[in-house]
């Protein structure tokens, strides 16, 4: 199943049955499970670990050494999960010992053309990343959130579960869970009603969330005091929870 154009390296792992395409080249410290296709003209250099049932498509460079300066060369790695999608020119790099030394992609996502993963991010499960979406290093995307084409994350921003950025957006400062956000710099611009209806979230979960959106961002008041109003709703609903939660962690600060 490997084109005999490939060049694959003796020290890279692959299970059998994957399917690697001509041109490729493999490089060592490369772990390859079952199911994996590989385009052609795909390259993937190690330390780096990819998980079963991945497509990668052609041009994607994946495991590349990191675009940061104080990159020294360090033994970091490259972590994908299981059933991703990466699409044509992605690029995908490992990390770094500035921080946990490991870009890490969860499951199930799609990373849609010319997309961009720097050192040390980490995106979750069921992520989508539109065309040209651009992750800076440090930068956390959490699960089901969608990021719009030509959009930017600025360094160490999160975009919270169920986020919706759109697209042409640039992000400075943190995303809350579940809300929408559009422009440059990104404003917020309610809560993901169309996504949380696709995935089957209740109207009583929805109404919550509305009404959690408007005590933070329409009542006039301050976040903290903001956090404070919303406890008995979080106490009630799991996705009120989530949301507070997401404010409470924020390193950056959030959309406002």
């Amino acid at each position: 199943m490997i084109h005999p154009t490939a060049l694959v390296d003796p020290g890279a792992l692959i299970a059998d049955g994957v399917v690697i395409g001509a041109y490729t080249v493999i490089g060592p410290d490369v772990h390859i499970d079952e199911g994996c296709w590989i385009g052609p003209h795909v390259v993937i250099n190690g330390p780096t670990t990819i998980g079963r049932f991945n497509k990668i498509y052609q041009f994607a460079s994946v495991g590349e050494a990191c675009q940061d300066l104080k990159y020294q060369g360090e033994p970091t790695r490259l972590t994908i999960g299981d059933y991703n999608t990466i699409r044509e020119f992605s690029t995908l790099h490992r990390g770094t010992v500035q921080d946990k030394g490991e870009t890490l992609i969860g499951n199930h996502n799609l990373l849609m053309a010319y997309s961009h993963i720097a050192h040390d991010a980490v995106v979750g499960n069921h992520v989508i990343i539109a065309n040209n979406g651009q992750l800076a290093g440090h930068v956390h995307v959490k699960d089901y959130a969608i990021i719009g084409g030509n959009s930017g994350v600025h360094q160490f921003v999160s975009v919270g579960e169920h986020a919706f950025v759109g697209a042409g957006s640039t992000l400075l400062k943190d995303v809350p869970a579940f809300v929408t956000v559009q422009g440059y710099p990104a404003e917020p611009h309610g809560m993901n009603m169309e996504g949380l209806r696709r995935r089957g979230f209740s109207r009583e979960s929805m109404h919550a969330l509305r009404n959690a959106y408007k005590t933070l961002y329409r009542s006039g008041l301050r976040v903290e005091e903001a956090l404070e109003a919303l406890a008995p709703e979080a106490e009630q609903h799991p996705e009120v929870a989530t949301f507070v939660d997401s404010i409470r962690q924020s390193r950056r600060g959030i959309v406002r």
